[in-house]
């Protein structure tokens, strides 16, 4: 329905939480047409994802849910179910990720808005630009690294960029623009993590003669492909299987699973929780 909002919230596990913060919407007569919990016995958090309806204006929720916050030691979050978020994809020279991202957000499979495409190489202008979408070439060396990053900054300021997709990137980002997107950058790790990390991954796996091939999307930190991981899927391949073969296969996979990390994501179905990641999908 056109007026339907998305709850999003996190905190430590006490008895209680559902019943209060039902009550609050059941108070304003709003309907839950979909709730989703997680009690995480390790971390002692608890994660729920309500979607209500039918509301013109939530603002009358505002102060209820700021005292429940503040009782509860609660992030959270409302937000409409239309609301599209705002996506910066940073791409180099391998394409199959950036086009399933544009042609899912053309068709409307993905429900968010890509105002800019940043890439250390010139390939892709043409192919960006055709979609009326920016196109932004700032090429990068070891010497102006801080540099480039200061400019991809600037540009998630400038488009209110509220997530960084690496659709293929490969380039490492510094522990700056990791800190400064904390939790808002996910990248795709053309291996099934934690296995084959570095260059040439399914080269390493057609070496060592793996039967399954796969994809890992994970938000972005500091430690290199260490990130809380989102989403993974597998591939069976076969001892016949050429290194051409599994990069092939292993292209479709990579597209599939970051299509559906970005997705989950924008549809505000993914949280944080410590090395790990809550996802209701």
């Amino acid at each position: 329905m056109a007026n339907d909002h998305i709850l999003t919230l996190s905190c430590p596990d006490k008895p209680g939480i559902v019943h209060s913060v039902t009550g609050l919407l059941a108070q304003q007569g709003l309907n839950i047409l979909d709730l989703q919990q997680f009690s995480d016995p390790n971390s002692n958090s608890f994660f729920m994802r309500v979607h209500f309806g039918d509301a013109d204006d939530v603002s009358s929720l505002d102060k209820p849910f700021e005292d429940l916050a503040k009782d509860r030691e609660m992030t959270y979050e409302i937000r409409p179910k239309s609301y599209k978020p705002r996506v910066m994809i940073m791409v180099s020279k391998i394409e199959h990720c950036l086009n399933s991202l544009l042609f899912a957000q053309r068709t409307g499979q993905l429900a968010i808005e890509i105002p800019v495409v940043v890439s250390n190489h010139p390939e892709f202008k043409t192919l960006v630009e055709a979609q009326g979408i920016e196109f932004h070439h700032l090429p990068v060396t070891q010497a102006t690294k801080l540099d480039q990053e200061k400019q991809i900054l600037d540009l998630c300021t400038q488009h209110n960029i509220s997530l960084i997709v690496l659709a293929r990137y490969m380039q490492i980002l510094t522990p700056g623009l990791c800190t400064a997107m904390s939790g808002r950058i996910i990248n795709i790790h053309h291996s099934f993590l934690p296995s084959f990390k570095g260059a040439k991954p399914y080269h390493q796996a057609f070496d060592r003669g793996v039967k399954i091939i796969g994809a890992s999307a994970h938000f972005v930190t500091k430690d290199l492909d260490e990130g809380p991981i989102i989403e993974q899927r597998v591939v069976r391949v076969g001892h016949a299987d050429s290194a051409k073969e599994l990069v092939e296969v292993g292209s479709g996979v990579e597209s599939q699973v970051l299509g559906a990390a970005v997705k989950w994501w924008s549809e505000r179905r993914v949280f944080l929780n410590g090395g790990k990641t809550v996802v209701f999908n």
